[in-house]
């Protein structure tokens, strides 16, 4: 007879819904802070729903859910593979840059040669960022979280180094690159988002993110590559035992993932960004791109609907500050940060249902076996 599962095995196996549930707390958890500073929560989730529904609103959050869905794909691959990517951030800095640099010195290119030149320095930058790391792990032993880290730094001061130099910096005030030239860029023409009401920087990219999808959950799940790299994310003692190569697995899983997380940065940079800022400090692409894999579970076609959820949360919030209150105060942008941190708490808490499930089942197995013995 087959045992009725009860809550705990529900929360505990169904992934979707726990996610689902995390994003409704997520809300609730900010309409009880809105409530807390005497803003109004129906004009403000109403402003959030209407500025991402509409036709140019829908476009924009696709434009800005782009780098965060490769990004989150970056991750999620790594993950599937046992290695914690927490270094998609310079890796995504390090395709960024590299895409500038290409797009600014080979701006005479045609357009069908430089964009995909860019997607290769890009690529090849970030790869390489994760190899140096995978090689220090695999060779020297070193953590990869502990070198990531370090890395995401040594990516954010090389970055701005090269923004810097002559022939690479903006000539005027602006502390950035030069604009990439316009063979570089993704963005459909003005004409087109006009005709259909699409918002300025609506671009072709989302068609790279779709095959970037596809790529991935192919070689994961219909590749002997992708096997093995699971084989080692699940157990790599039982993988090695089984003849596979551990350290050759890192290292193609992190040069993988560091070419995502490169092509995001040049995704953002040839979508609408068109140049490479001289920053005070990280943007978080790459961090949100955890964010990303976690809510979609790191299911490829999951963290694709991810990064358009977290894009729709970043197009949003940055409308909430035009709904006033009746004091005439303004709903802080920040809000959105309160329900993604909200929602991957919540999302994060599953491993403690699963925990007490494992706990629950070992304190009932001597059960079991002194009644086989009686």
């Amino acid at each position: 007879m087959t045992k009725k599962k009860g809550l705990l095995d529900f929360l505990s196996e169904n992934k979707f819904i726990h996610i689902l549930l995390s994003v409704v707390l997520g809300f609730l958890v900010g309409a009880i802070f809105l409530v807390a500073m005497g803003l109004p929560v129906g004009a403000a989730y109403g402003k959030l729903i209407d500025s991402v529904t509409s036709v140019s609103g829908f476009s924009n959050v696709i434009v800005y859910g782009v780098p965060y869905i490769v990004a989150g794909l970056s991750v999620a691959f790594s993950f599937k593979t046992g290695v914690f990517n927490i270094g998609a951030e310079g890796q995504f800095v390090m395709g960024s840059i590299a895409a500038a640099v290409v797009g600014i010195l080979c701006g005479g290119l045609p357009k069908w040669i430089l964009i995909p030149l860019c997607f290769l320095a890009a690529m090849a930058a970030g790869a390489i960022w994760g190899c140096i790391v995978a090689l220090l792990k695999t060779q020297r032993g070193i953590n990869e979280v502990l070198s990531m880290i370090m890395f995401n730094w040594i990516a954010f001061y090389l970055s701005n180094f090269i923004a810097g130099l002559p022939g690479i910096k903006n000539t005027g005030s602006t502390e950035a690159t030069q604009n990439i030239s316009d063979n570089a860029m993704l963005q459909l023409s003005k004409e087109f988002t006009k005709a259909h009401g699409l918002a300025n920087t609506s671009n072709w990219g989302i068609l790279v993110a779709i095959f970037v999808m596809l790529l991935v959950w192919f070689i994961i799940e219909k590749t002997t590559l992708g096997y093995e790299l699971k084989a080692v994310g699940s157990n790599k003692y039982a993988a090695e035992y089984g003849g596979i190569n551990v350290n050759r697995s890192i290292f193609v899983s992190l040069a993988i993932s560091g070419a995502l997380a490169g092509l995001a940065g040049a995704l953002l940079l040839m979508g609408r960004g068109k140049r490479v800022s001289i920053f005070s400090a990280q943007e978080g692409y790459g961090f949100a791109g955890i964010v990303v894999a976690l809510i979609g579970c790191s299911n490829p076609f999951g963290v694709f609907v991810a990064g358009l959820f977290y894009g729709a949360l970043m197009f949003g919030g940055s409308k909430l500050t035009l709904v006033k209150s009746a004091a005439g105060k303004s709903i802080p942008s920040q809000l959105t940060s309160v329900i993604i941190g909200t929602v991957v708490f919540f999302i994060s808490i599953s491993v403690i249902f699963r925990y007490i499930k494992y706990l629950k089942i070992r304190r009932h197995k001597p059960d079991a076996a002194s009644a086989a013995k009686g």
